[in-house]
Parts: structure tokens; sequence; C-alpha cells
């Protein structure tokens, strides 16, 4: 799509999201309250708040720009720079396991203008960053529209990538068709008690399947260019839970049945029990449980899988610490 079509795209957008300032239902949350005057579930104004900007190299290959990809290993990037990630401070869904927690909760960061987003997201691209990656954007979603906006009309030529929980609404994600090239959506549970267990919503996945589905239609094939690089598509995430890998059996299943097969699907093993993680739930998944869910993605035929084949002896090394000026010391 050209510049000018995207531009005009985020005009649309934001004429149609407009009413959230004053009667916020941007998220499933639906607080509807003044952003002006108050806050809601995820603590956040009307101006937008970031705890982090920079060069991200743990996100899938074809975002960072490694190649320990399963699929399209013949692809040699000749660099890699990185994701340009913009970490948004606060959080609609607030998991307690949540490996953020010091921004999600904690709600660490500071004030951003919109001129000063825009100037970062092209600061980014002149770093080399392979794409923008809004991480937790949608309550920030209005002063995100108006700085990309800025941004673009200023030469910024990089994929946008949407990096959410899933809880999302579907008509809002709606707003985003023209705007987003990737989608980067976790699905967390198939199980209405687990997700009520860990993220305090029983309507998960009855929410987070619509919107994941409509992101589908909008960008239905993973489209990488010659250096393995993605460009446009739709990965979807999903995070083993210790003891809950039939959980994470249905999730594909509903995958396969419902998505088309040239998605990109990440199994990730990297669950950390920290935070307000409940005392079940506070262990590491098993080889077995990671590998049963492979063998599940493989079998189902995605041409795009990723997956973390080593199960990390020390996990904590990968919990990021938002008081560094890198909080992600492995990049």
């Amino acid at each position: 799509m050209k510049t000018s079509d995207k531009i005009k795209k985020i005009g649309q957008a934001q004429k149609a999201l407009a009413e959230h300032k004053f009667n916020c239902r941007l998220c499933p949350r639906d607080c509807s309250v003044n952003r002006n005057t108050t806050t809601g579930y995820c603590s956040s104004e009307n101006t937008a708040f970031v705890s982090h900007i920079g060069l991200h190299f743990g996100e899938e290959p074809v975002l960072s720009g490694h190649t320990d990809t399963e699929q399209n290993s013949n692809q040699n990037p000749s660099s890699c720079y990185g994701s340009g990630t913009i970490f948004f401070t606060g959080c609609h869904l607030k998991c307690l396991h949540c490996q953020n927690h010091q921004i999600s909760w904690g709600y660490q960061g500071q004030n951003i203008s919109v001129k000063g987003l825009a100037h970062s997201m092209l600061g980014l691209q002149k770093k080399g960053a392979l794409n923008i990656n809004l991480v937790s954007p949608t309550h920030m979603l209005l002063p995100i529209l108006s700085a990309l906006k800025t941004a673009l009309q200023m030469g910024l030529k990089i994929p946008l990538v949407f990096n959410s929980s899933g809880y999302e609404k579907r008509k809002i994600i709606r707003q985003l068709n023209g705007i987003i090239d990737l989608y980067l959506p976790d699905l967390k549970y198939f199980s209405s008690q687990i997700s009520k267990k860990l993220s305090g919503v029983s309507d998960y996945f009855d929410t987070a399947q619509k919107a994941v589905y409509e992101m589908s239609i909008q960008q239905p094939d993973l489209i990488l260019d010659e250096s393995g690089i993605a460009q446009k598509g739709l990965i979807v995430r999903h995070l083993l839970i210790p003891g809950e890998v039939d959980d994470s059996l249905r999730l594909l299943d509903w995958v396969k049945e419902n998505l088309p097969n040239t998605i990109g699907i990440s199994l990730m093993s990297q669950f950390y029990p920290c935070f307000k993680t409940p005392p079940e739930y506070r262990k590491k998944i098993t080889a077995d449980e990671y590998e049963k869910a492979v063998r599940a993605a493989k079998q189902s035929g995605f041409r795009h899988l990723f997956v973390q084949p080593e199960l990390f002896s020390d996990l904590k090394h990968l919990i990021p610490d938002f008081s560094q000026k890198n909080p992600f010391q492995w990049d």
C-alpha cells in the first residue's frame, strides 16, 4: 500500500475512534471513562507513556533478523538489525505471570508527545530497524495513530507490527485494516477457567479468537522478502502453560480449523513463574509437554512454524528489567 493510502486510512481510523477520548471502549474491558479526567483498567490517560524504545533481537527470526526458524531455513539474511520495539506502559489484560509486570502492572515509564513518538519511530528506522514493533498498543491507540501519521509524512517506510495480548475487540482491529502490516497477537488460552485464573477474564478465548480471525482476514499470508524478513502477515504466538498442554492442543486445533495455514505459528517454551503467578503454576513446562505441542503444530501443516527447541535451564535471564537502559540483556 502506498504511503498516501496508509495516511488516509489513519485519518479514517482517527475519526472513527475519536469518541474513545471521552468514553473509552477501546478494549474489551469497556471502562467507558473520560480519559482526559480519569483512567480505566489500563491506568492510562489520553497521552502516550513509553517504557522502552530500542532494537530488539529476541523476537521471531523473521522480525528480528535471525535465521533459527524451522521453516524458510534456506533464507540467509545478509544483516541483522533487530525489531524496532516500542514498549507502551500499562496493559488492559494484566496477566498474573506477566514477564513485563514492571510496565504492565507497575506503570514504569514516561510520557512522550506525539511528535516525540514519531521521531522515535524515524530514529529506529535510521538505526536499521526491520520494522516498528508496537508492544501492547491498544490502550494508547489514539496518540499512536497521530504519531504514525506524522512519521509516515516524514518518511517512515518500514513495516508496522501490532504486538498484542490478543484480548482485543474485533471492531477495533477492523479500524486498523490498511494501516498495520504485521499482526503479532498472543493466543494464550482456550479454557475460560485457566484464563480466569491467570488473566482475570473468563471471556479471553471467545474475545481473542474473533480478533485473531479478523487479523487473518486482513493479513492471511506471512510474506517474506528475499532476505527472509517479514513484510506482511500474521504470526500467532502461544506460550505453553505448565501442566496445561491439553489446553494448548485444543487451541492449536482451533487454529488449524479456522485460520489459513499460510500464517505463522510461534510456540514458546519460556514460561517463567514470576510476579503473582499462582502456586500451582510455579514450575517450568516439561520437554514432553512442549514436544506434544510442536508435534501437533507440525501435523497441522502450518507453513511457518517457529519453535524454541531449547528448554532453558535458567529462564530467569530471559526476564527483562525495565529499570535498566537495555532491559533485554540477551540482545
